[in-house]
């Protein structure tokens, strides 16, 4: 047999040899974790990684006289069900049940990863459930189901997986019964995200708006006039042209105005002075609060200045 007939046979059977492990892979054979013991307290497990805690097939909840129905689901686990959820890595095959209140439910838990999976459920009564809680495990790939009596009020239970960051990258989901009691957040494809990813360029605050449009880049150093009492740094200074005016102006005139009124108000009715002062304090009054206006704006664009300067 030539050496090119072996190399061509030797190809063949790789791909062959490949195409079945990628099969496999595709495909895991589910074990069946049906021969657990039972440990009392609905606790059953085997040395295999199969759990149940909280099964409970007959003992009916407060407020149920009856089991209202017998429901069935399955429940599928994997890292391929997180495929269509950015940012997930691993999933549920559905992340909502709804069913009515009383319902004995059997819940067929599928994982399809070669590692550890769960499917739990909390805020059960805990005189009925140990912990409140209704809990599935199983080391895939591998099958296992439970079966619990749920309790008659309308009520929403968060159901997840417990393994470190299993849930916080998606395998989680809710279970609804009768009416809920409203949605929990991040549930995929059920809700929204208790907080969005955005991977988009930083968004100017508000107070930086009415700037944006002065400058063409970011790093554009904004032209500031002398008289605008903003220092070369972009801080605004104190000491401004203004304030100097100001306190020139206050220091001179007060005087004068003094001995104005003075004459103005001698001799006069007190109910005349008193009205020709109030007067005069609400003239002051607007004259500070247009001051202090006037000076906020000025420290706010100040501000602004120094921010975009740093940046």
């Amino acid at each position: 047999m030539g050496r090119s007939m072996k190399t061509t046979i030797g190809l063949i059977l790789s791909l062959f040899l490949w195409t079945g492990t990628v099969t496999g892979a595709e495909e895991p054979q589910i074990i069946e974790h049906n021969q657990m013991m039972d440990h009392g307290d609905g606790h059953l497990m085997d040395m295999e990684g199969g759990m149940v805690m909280g099964q409970n097939k007959d003992k009916l909840p407060a407020g149920c006289d009856r089991v209202s129905e017998d429901v069935q689901i399955t429940v599928h686990a994997g890292r391929k069900y997180s495929k269509q959820f950015p940012g997930t890595m691993f999933g549920f095959d559905k992340h909502e049940w709804r069913v009515k209140p009383c319902t004995r439910l059997t819940v067929n838990f599928i994982n399809e990863d070669p590692i550890r999976h769960q499917w739990m459920m909390h805020g059960l009564p805990k005189f009925m459930y140990d912990k409140g809680m209704f809990h599935l495990e199983v080391t895939g790939p591998a099958r296992v189901a439970g079966t619990l009596i749920l309790p008659s009020e309308d009520k929403t239970y968060l159901v997840h997986c417990d393994i470190a960051q299993h849930m916080e990258k998606g395998m989680k989901g809710q279970l609804i019964v009768g009416q809920g009691s409203g949605t929990f957040p991040s549930i995929p494809g059920v809700t929204d995200p208790a907080i969005f990813d955005n991977y988009g360029p930083t968004q100017p605050s508000s107070t930086d708006l009415s700037g944006a449009a002065t400058t063409t880049t970011a790093s554009a150093t904004p032209a500031v006039s002398p008289g605008d009492g903003v220092s070369p740094s972009g801080t605004v200074g104190f000491f401004s042209g203004s304030l100097i005016l100001g306190f020139v102006a206050g220091i001179f005139g007060a005087p004068a105005a003094y001995g104005y009124y003075n004459r103005k108000l001698k001799g006069r009715p007190l109910d005349k002075v008193i009205s020709e002062l109030v007067g005069l304090l609400k003239g002051f009054l607007a004259l500070v609060s247009t001051w202090l206006a006037w000076l906020y704006h000025r420290l706010k664009a100040g501000q602004r200045y120094l921010s975009k300067d740093r940046n």
